[in-house]
């Protein structure tokens, strides 16, 4: 993997999952993995990603196999309440409450996070850099000033804001998470993992805005069709207004463009095309 350039969190989790497959089959045997992936109470997803890991393995002990073919469920995130979220960064120690703030305001990623160095918060003109990863863009975005005094509450031991890695940062929240939910009688919170403030943070932008160009250039992405899954969400949450709409069909880019440009929200793909409404 490390030949094929991948990264060394992307190989860190590899290993992880490897090692979980191992404890149910004997992974030198290609038919016993294949029997564990038909029959685990995984997702789709998690199943795929486990394949295309073990292809690496097999290539490693210089063996092959029939990869297993799997469809990725069409799910929507979970999208909390900010009161919900605020919960989690008030029950919090100083450095995760500031991390949850963090996450809150800009919509990075944790891996993103875990990279984050003092050089890259500017005070003066309230900004952070942040550094891309999964090949999606590198950003400047605005941040508080209350995220800036409880950034600088942290201690400065060195370049890094966090001094733990993700996987770190991942325990102890989850274990707050877990608190906060048995003692607020909130069982919604445990579904809130750190990407699911990325999730919160881009519905909410799009509702305000209404600019999904805008959106896009928040999170980083390289592609608008992976920003465009924020305005089902936002449309489905936030319903207002009139329920008569003027639907428009996009046949190409430009189109797409144009409607996005003029108010229209993305819907579906009909026939190839896409489909558009905006209230009326």
């Amino acid at each position: 993997m490390k030949k094929d350039g991948k990264a060394d969190a992307t190989i860190t989790t590899a290993v992880a999952r490897l090692k979980r497959l191992s404890k149910l089959c004997n992974v030198q045997e290609p038919e016993q993995v294949k029997t564990i992936l038909a029959t685990v109470e995984w997702k789709n997803a998690t199943k795929r990603h486990v394949a295309q890991i073990y292809r690496y393995y097999l290539r490693y002990i210089n063996k092959t196999w029939t990869e297993p073919k799997y469809t990725q469920e069409s799910r929507l995130p979970f999208i909390p309440t900010e009161a919900e979220i605020d919960s989690l960064i008030s029950a919090g120690s100083p450095k995760t409450a500031a991390l949850l703030q963090l996450l809150k305001e800009t919509g990075a990623r944790i891996g993103e996070i875990e990279k984050l160095q003092w050089t890259h918060i500017d005070q003066e003109r309230k900004t952070i850099y942040i550094t891309a990863e999964k090949g999606s863009n590198s950003r400047i975005l605005p941040i508080s000033p209350k995220l800036i005094a409880m950034l600088n509450n942290l201690p400065h031991i060195n370049g890094n804001v966090f001094q733990t890695d993700k996987h770190g940062l991942r325990t102890t929240y989850e274990a707050l998470r877990n608190r906060t939910a048995v003692k607020l009688n909130n069982p919604r919170l445990k579904q809130i993992h750190f990407h699911t403030f990325r999730h919160w943070k881009a519905t909410t932008e799009y509702h305000k805005t209404k600019d999904i160009i805008h959106v896009k250039t928040m999170l980083g992405h390289k592609t608008i069709e992976s920003t465009m899954l924020y305005i089902n969400i936002e449309s489905t949450i936030f319903l207002t207004g009139t329920d008569e709409w003027t639907c428009k069909i996009a046949h190409n880019e430009q189109e797409v463009t144009q409607l996005i440009e003029t108010g229209f929200d993305y819907v579906t793909d009909i026939d190839g095309h896409k489909a558009f409404r905006k209230r009326k």
